[in-house]
């Protein structure tokens, strides 16, 4: 599975691209996107790294299958 980030209520801060272990968020169109294909939900860690760093609940969700 992947994560998203539902671009209605992103505010476009860029805090959580950073703090992805696996340079999966990024910037396209000016619009902050997570790459499916290389994004493991932090499966190493307790949680998503994105999840923690964004201040707007439920911006950034499971990508549904």
């Amino acid at each position: 599975m992947a994560m998203k980030i539902d671009n209605e209520l992103c505010t476009q801060c860029g805090d959580c691209e950073p703090e992805c272990p696996t340079s999966s968020v990024v910037k396209r169109k000016g619009l902050y996107v997570i790459k499916a294909e290389s994004c493991n939900e932090c499966e190493d860690r307790d949680a998503p790294q994105c999840i923690l760093a964004c201040a707007v609940d439920d911006c950034i969700v499971p990508l549904a299958a």
